[in-house]
């Protein structure tokens, strides 16, 4: 419990600046749509015969005329990539942060074990990847009750929970790898959200690439899917779990034996 509040302590300003920021452009992206409203069947239209770049961003199942249509595009991107950017730079610093700034000494001299450490780190990177969800979709709540639309709940949860999962995923991945970490790797950490985000593209693109997506998070928070099939993708999301848990495993096995300088 005591590395878990140091953690928090740690980091809640970079919890605070990421999760407004994120939710800020949410709102202003709902806050936007009543007067986008009309020009949106048109946008709509001309995004359908776009071929692979309509694919790509899966603009060929949804319809920006409707609230949630734009709302899965547009905010559904916002939270995506900025939660994954958020998750993959907390997690992958969150074991190596120790060694880069010359506390692990300190640190592991105190009467608590490594075990007990990771548990403690792992708990709080988890903790604020759901704090930066939750205030992203209460954001994206009450922007939409302010312009006055009927809310779809069953969509927005669905949404929001494949989010919650490809974050979490993310951050999973990213713990397993500071523990083989020496020093702070943030363009690493970036650098992985960036291709899970890409590999999604590529497979969205052409049925020859689709293998690609069991091989990135973002291919069960496709929000074209779930909208249009109003279900998340179990399968993925089982190995999503799975990637996860022995991400994490490694992590606490490795930091366990781990030759701290």
């Amino acid at each position: 419990m005591t590395v878990f509040k140091h953690e928090m302590r740690l980091s809640w300003k970079s919890l605070l600046i990421w999760s407004l920021s994120i939710a800020a452009l949410m709102v202003v992206c709902v806050l936007l749509f009543p007067e986008m409203r009309g020009e949106m069947e048109g946008v709509s239209e001309i995004f359908s015969s776009m071929g692979s770049f309509t694919a790509a961003f899966g603009m060929d199942k949804l319809n920006f005329g409707t609230f949630i249509g734009f709302y899965g595009i547009e905010c559904g991107n916002i939270l995506g990539l900025g939660g994954a950017f958020f998750a993959a730079l907390t997690g992958i610093a969150m074991l190596s942060k120790e060694e880069a700034g010359h506390t692990a000494e300190f640190l592991l001299t105190h009467p608590v074990s490594r075990r007990r450490i990771a548990a403690g780190k792992l708990t709080a990177l988890l903790t604020q990847v759901l704090l930066l969800d939750l205030l992203a979709f209460a954001g994206g709540i009450l922007s939409g009750l302010c312009i006055g639309e009927a809310l779809p709940w069953k969509e927005l949860l669905l949404l929001h929970t494949a989010y919650l999962l490809l974050h979490l995923e993310t951050a999973a991945l990213c713990f397993g790898l500071s523990a083989v970490l020496r020093r702070s790797a943030i363009g690493l950490g970036m650098g992985l959200s960036l291709l899970f985000y890409c590999l999604n593209l590529l497979a969205n693109i052409t049925e020859k690439a689709g293998w690609l997506k069991y091989f990135t998070p973002f291919s069960y928070a496709e929000s074209a899917d779930i909208l249009s099939e109003l279900t998340l993708d179990l399968s993925l999301i089982l190995l999503g779990l799975l990637a996860s848990a022995a991400a994490v495993l490694a992590g606490f096995l490795i930091y366990d034996r781990k030759d701290i300088l």
